[in-house]
């Protein structure tokens, strides 16, 4: 009796004490995510879809002129084929621009008579919104809803009832998003643009209007509205009150290597913090990043050949969710109602390059050894991190905020990229981390980063090494790490880029060191049997010099880097200015720039002598490439013959420059002149700062 007494007390002791031993779940550290928001990130990669007035105006932003809607008629419209050629590239989903600044709806909607159902397209009686998704739901695609909340054609935008709501909100914006939230099944995500008020049609008026994009659309209520229609939608806002989303800060196609999923809940949020987050906020907002496949949102034949390359998309992919972002590649729909055979193949290039760089996982199930594991219990070994499951993972006791987890190989493995995943349901915690090999039994230090969040991939040197380490060096909290891969990508080389000086030398340059560069200047195609790239040479007039950049030891080739120059710079001069820097306007070196004094004031305007009578038939702008400081949006465009007597060729806006500040090509009706003017009337800041880093002419 006495001895099964002391042998029952022996063992309850040890199994308090073996429960007391075992370590808690981790508690969630800072915000975290919503469902929404974990549905959301996993999807990673989806279209954006622009198509409008625009498309058969040649227009960035419309003005909302009521007759072009009797220009909207596309001639092959087929939706199935968008949704195609998005499923096939790995995108997840479609967000359509529904209503674009100008005000035209892709659906016949009750709001107003600016939409399709007032174009010849059908008649009348279409409804592209519809079509879309059906054959999002054909093709297994999940459906997105882009609405402006400007509108530069409704007679109510930026007006105000007595008690100070907006009836244009109450009347128009939101029966609109009622509509598009209603009528066409689940949407994913809905997406609100940052542009707002300016110049417009305005139901006649033709003013400008301006509002307060913090207060105007009420933005408490609008949301309250949003999730009460989509339960599980997830919302893009650059405006006022703060999202589920965010934009981080350009449309170039990259967010910040140090990129927190996290934002205060109130307050302005300037550049740094769209771009990078802020480590500390005090809510979950993660980056999404947007850009387009060319130059435009909207679809321009000139930018035919202008389409990304697979250099550059795959380091748009590598610079957006490869950094804890979503990518958000936009397609622009040609006049056809189709996306462009070139934007397609550009897309399956980069589809295939992505499948054959992350085929093999070299690190999937491999032994590791970490240097702490969370209670010294299996349920958070270092294994867990390797096991190709993101729902577990690898932890460290909660004192543990420095740590590292080795993996063994087996035998030497080359390898060049590497992708890890925190356990985002908990919250982002890392703060820095390096990654190293084991070569010549040294450890090398391959890569040093700073955050991690939801996924981060790691462009590697390539190295061959039986072993290697990661290790969080400082986090918020223990770190959570649900998934670890390692690849071997194969090398994708980068078109060469070529640059003309102001006296004509054509300079070509290679990313990498290692490449050989052949051109042509004759309009054929180049090869490795074309002139071989060494030193600087000159030219005269109008070429097309086109290049490669070759690997000697694969034998591979970049995709065709192409510059077609007009006619030589070389004896042109700045007269509007005394100021010998003005030269860097017409230097041919993008990465050079000149502003107008501090003094001066809008309009300002800079005066260029092209040395001889020259055929013109356009100008081309490029804004300063080191901020957004300067960038012209509204211009006038004159020329002369003996710089007395000037004749107004072109005025208008670059639209969207400073979300998007790339060369702006603007044509007009040919006309022999010898001098150029530039005025700018309005910058992108409604400051007096003006500046440029190229000008150019367009000739016949």
């Amino acid at each position: 009796m006495i001895k099964s007494f002391f042998f029952s007390a022996v063992l309850s002791l040890s199994l308090c004490i073996v429960a007391n031993a075992q370590p808690t779940v981790p508690k969630p550290v800072g915000p975290v995510p919503t469902e929404n928001q974990i549905r959301w990130q996993q999807m990673e990669y989806y279209a954006f879809i622009h198509f409008s007035t625009n498309t058969f105006t040649d227009q960035e932003w419309g003005y909302g002129e009521p007759t072009d809607a009797k220009l909207f008629n596309p001639s092959e419209l087929d939706c199935d084929q968008w949704a195609r050629v998005c499923r096939d590239a790995g995108m997840k989903g479609i967000i359509i621009t529904a209503k674009h600044h100008s005000g035209f709806c892709l659906w016949p909607t009750e709001t107003t008579n600016y939409s399709v159902k007032n174009s010849p397209w059908k008649d009348g009686k279409g409804d592209i919104i519809g079509d879309l998704s059906k054959a999002c739901k054909k093709y297994g695609l999940k459906l997105g809803i882009y609405i402006s909340p400007w509108d530069r054609n409704n007679p109510s935008y930026g007006t105000l009832d007595p008690d100070g709501s907006s009836p244009y909100v109450k009347q128009v914006f939101r029966k609109q998003i009622e509509e598009c939230l209603t009528k066409y099944g689940d949407i994913f995500e809905i997406w609100f643009d940052g542009a707002n008020g300016g110049d417009g049609y305005y139901g006649g008026a033709r003013t400008t209007r301006k509002i307060d994009r913090t207060t105007y659309y009420d933005w408490k209520n609008t949301y309250k509205l949003i999730r009460k229609l989509q339960p599980k939608i997830v919302i893009w806002n650059d405006n006022g009150d703060r999202a589920d989303l965010r934009w981080v800060g350009t449309e170039a196609g990259y967010v910040g290597e140090t990129n927190w999923s996290l934002l205060n809940a109130t307050g302005d949020v300037p550049y740094e913090m769209l771009h990078h987050g802020v480590e500390n906020g005090d809510v979950w907002v993660p980056g999404e990043v947007n850009t387009s496949i060319r130059p435009g949102w909207f679809y321009h034949e000139y930018e035919d050949s202008r389409v990304k390359t697979l250099p550059q998309l795959m380091e748009t992919y590598y610079s957006s969710f490869g950094r804890n972002g979503t990518l958000l590649l936009n397609f622009p729909i040609d006049r056809r109602g189709l996306i462009h055979e070139t934007d397609q193949r550009a897309s399956q290039e980069l589809a295939k390059a992505v499948k054959e760089a992350f085929l093999i996982n070299l690190a999937e199930r491999k032994a590791a050894t970490a240097s702490n594991v969370r209670g010294k219990i299996k349920v958070y070994g270092a294994d867990k991190a390797l096991d190709n499951n993101t729902e577990t993972y690898w932890a460290s006791d909660d004192d543990q905020k420095s740590v590292s987890l080795t993996i063994d190989f087996g035998k030497p493995t080359t390898f060049n990229r590497f992708l890890v995943q925190e356990y985002i349901r908990l919250g982002q915690r890392v703060k820095s981390f390096k990654v190293e090999a084991l070569i010549n039994s040294e450890w090398k230090e391959l890569d040093k980063q700073s955050t991690i969040g939801y996924k981060r991939i790691l462009v590697l040197p390539t190295v061959t090494s039986s072993q290697l380490r990661f290790t969080v060096a400082d986090a918020k909290g223990a770190p959570l790490i649900s998934n670890i891969a390692v690849y071997n990508a194969p090398q994708i080389l980068n078109a060469p880029e070529i640059t003309r000086n102001q006296s004509g030398e054509i300079k070509i340059r290679a990313v990498d060191n290692e490449s050989e560069i052949y051109y042509t200047t004759d309009g054929s195609l180049p090869t490795r049997n074309s002139l071989k790239y060494s030193v600087a040479f000159p030219t005269q007039g109008k070429v097309l010099v086109q290049a490669i950049a070759l690997d000697p030891l694969s034998g591979k080739s970049s995709p065709v880097g192409r510059e077609a120059f007009d006619i030589s710079r070389k004896n042109w001069r700045i007269l509007s200015t005394d100021d010998p820097k003005a030269g860097a306007v017409i230097d041919g070196d993008p990465g050079t720039q000149w502003f107008h004094p501090k003094s001066c004031k809008l309009p300002l305007e800079i005066v260029i002598d092209l040395a001889a009578i020259q055929n013109l038939s356009g100008f081309r702008y490029l804004p300063s490439q080191h901020g957004n400081n300067g960038i012209i949006t509204q211009y006038e465009c004159s020329v002369s013959n003996d710089n007395q007597q000037w004749m107004v060729v072109d005025r208008g806006e670059f639209s969207n420059i400073k979300n998007n500040p790339l060369w702006q090509i603007k044509k007009f009706a040919p006309v022999k002149a010898r001098y150029i003017r530039l005025k700018a009337i309005k910058n992108a800041e409604n400051s007096d700062v003006v500046g440029y880093a190229e000008l150019d002419v367009v000739t016949q």
